[in-house]
This record gives C-alpha cells, structure tokens and sequence, in this order.
C-alpha cells in the first residue's frame, strides 16, 4: 500500500505568501494525487478567508509582527511566540506530517520552528532578493531553502539553497488570448490604454494618493485605469472616479489573469510575488517600493529588476509628485515598454511551484 503524503504548510498574512502557498499546494496535488495538506494561518488575517476558498483546511495561530507604530502592543509578542510554538506542536503531532514548508508570513516561524524541535524535515520558500530576519535564523535548522534570486549564499547556508523561482498563480502564467475577454470583464474599451494600478492585496495609501491626484491629467490622455484600492481607500476612490468613465475602481481584484491580461502598463508596490507575476506576464511597470517593510526588502526587490533594465523605480516619498508624470511617459513611449515588458519577461522562471513541489517530496522520502 502506497504511503499517503501530509504536507503542511505555514505562514500567510498578504497576498504574496497565500498565493504561492495555494500553488505549491496544487502542484504537489497534481505530482502526488492524493497527498493532504494542512495550512497554518495567523488569526484574523486574510489566509483564514483565501486558503479555504480555494478548498484546504486552514488552522489559526494568535500571532502577529513587531508594531512600529504603536509600540507597545509589542509586549504581548512573546507570549503570543511561545502559544503559537506550543499550539504548533499541537497541530504537528496531530496532523504527522511528512514535511512542513513555510512561505513567510507571521505563522510560519512558529510551525517551522515546532517542526525542526520534532526533526520533521523542514523546508522554507524565500520569496525576496532580502531575507526577513525569522528566516536567516531558521535556516541553520531547516532542510531546503527555496529562493527566487541567484545570490542568496549571502544569507543562507549555500548546500541548502535552490533556485526555484516564485511561484505564481496559473492563470497569470498563460495570459494568451485573454485580452478582449478581459477588456469585456473590466468594461474597457479595446483601443484604449490601460493602466493596472496595484498597491498589493491590502492596498498602499501612496499610490493611492498619488493616482487620485493624477486623475485629471491621466483621462486627459485618454488613459484608463484599473485601479485595485484596498479596502482603507475604496470608498473615497469610487467618489473621485466617478466623472471618469474609463477609471475602474476595486477595493480587491479576484481575477488578476484579467487584470494583467488587460493591461497595456503597471503601476505597483514591489512585493516578490507581485514582481514574479509580472515578469510572467511580461509587463512593463512603474514600481513603488513599500517603505514601511521589514530592512526595506521591496526596495531591494525592485532595484533588481531595475537593473535588469525590466521596471522603472520610484521612491515612496516621491510618488505623489512624480508618478502621474510617469505614468503619462510610460504611457507614451512604445518603444520604451516594449524593452521593459522584454527585459522582464526574461527574468521569468519556468514551473517554479512544480520546482519547489519536487523539492518537497524529495524531502519526504516518499517515492
């Protein structure tokens, strides 16, 4: 009798853990039918509501990160470490996995590091050019490290490092001949120019802010925009938007493929999985790095696909004066997104969830 596969996976808290966390689970459904997996999420965060939509079970930790703003909600962080520790030993020897994968996010230092104390075999999914310090801590104890970027032997033991790729959800991988049915789903016409505008999965007030002050000269141009708000923003943006026919508002946008697949140019923060889904999609961009992330990791991210000569970087305290400009540039110069959206796309990884999938079994021992 074969022996079934119980992969568990940790760690969400945006967008760019959840989905690649989804695609590693499908992936390793489609390589080993079968297999069961188990999601560890952190209460009240949008895994709780994503991962079982897409059909997994999902358990929750009271854990959260550092508050920089609001200091001392930071004194009940190490009783919420060592409860999530201590429940994630809990889930471990409930659920008997065969190996525990962690992909960021505020749960996934507490399950990996339950499961390296049980010596199940441990594998974390790296999606940044800069490591969050949780994971360059637990990779001296973990098995396989999962990276997206070539250079990581800086942070992490060179013997355990593959280069995968980050993966992306596969409607954005084959974006052919989505176009006109995703100008019909957006309502925008077909000889248009579209901007996707995209602050990640819970919105950025900057970019926000800056497209609102844009929005005259942007319509003026004939530009139309599909503009993902967050939640925070979206009422006033629906207000704003409402004289400008081609202006398409969302406080969260479920289909991407769409999204992308509409869009002439984008206008983003430089979150890693955002990033991987463009260069899949082969889209030139504007990028606007989150300053308010751990060691300013989107920066990073974005300065290597700038110098790849695959996006244009502007910084976050400059948004609001120079992005409407920018946008009205990119815009305008053909020959100029045809070189981003080439340079980009070339940055693609093939299959990197099938990638990361094989790494995991391998690990199992489970043929």
């Amino acid at each position: 009798m074969l022996q079934q596969l119980k992969i568990l996976i940790s760690g969400g808290g945006t967008g760019g853990h959840i989905f690649p966390a989804i695609a590693i689970a499908r992936a390793l459904e489609q390589m080993k039918p079968g297999t069961e997996i188990l999601f560890v999420g952190a209460l009240g965060r949008m895994e709780m509501d994503l991962v079982p939509k897409a059909g997994y079970r999902i358990e929750g930790l009271d854990i959260s990160g550092i508050s920089r703003k609001k200091l001392y909600k930071n004194f009940s962080l190490p009783v919420k470490l060592l409860r999530s520790i201590s429940k994630s030993k809990q889930i471990i020897a409930r659920f008997q996995p065969n190996v525990v994968v962690g992909v960021g996010g505020y749960a996934s230092g507490p399950a990996l590091w339950a499961a390296v104390r049980k010596k199940i075999p441990a594998l974390i999914q790296e999606q940044n050019s800069y490591p969050g310090i949780t994971n360059r801590i637990l990779a001296k104890y973990v098995d396989k490290i999962c990276v997206a970027y070539t250079g990581m032997e800086q942070y992490f033991p060179a013997k355990k490092i593959v280069v995968t790729g980050n993966p992306v959800r596969q409607e954005i991988a084959d974006l052919k001949n989505k176009r006109k049915e995703a100008l019909d789903y957006f309502q925008l016409k077909e000889n248009g120019f579209t901007m996707l505008i995209v602050g990640g999965s819970l919105g950025a007030g900057t970019i926000n802010k800056s497209i609102s002050k844009s929005l005259e000269s942007l319509a003026q141009h004939n530009i139309g925009l599909i503009w993902q708000t967050g939640k925070g923003y979206y009422a006033r943006a629906q207000e704003e938007a409402k004289k400008f026919p081609a202006v398409k508002v969302y406080d969260f946008i479920s289909r991407m493929d769409y999204a992308y697949a509409a869009a002439d140019a984008v206008v983003s923060r430089a979150g890693a999985i955002t990033l991987s889904e463009l260069c899949a999609a082969g889209l030139p961009s504007i990028l606007v790095p989150s300053p308010n992330v751990a060691e300013d990791h989107q920066t990073k991210n974005a300065m290597k696909i700038a110098g790849c000569k695959g996006a244009l970087v502007i910084s976050d305290d400059k948004a609001e004066a120079e992005l409407g400009n920018a946008i009205l540039k990119l815009a305008g110069d053909d020959l100029l997104r045809t070189a981003l959206g080439k340079n980009v796309s070339g940055l693609a990884v093939k299959d990197p969830a099938a990638r990361i999938a094989k790494e995991v079994i391998e690990l199992s021992g489970i043929k």
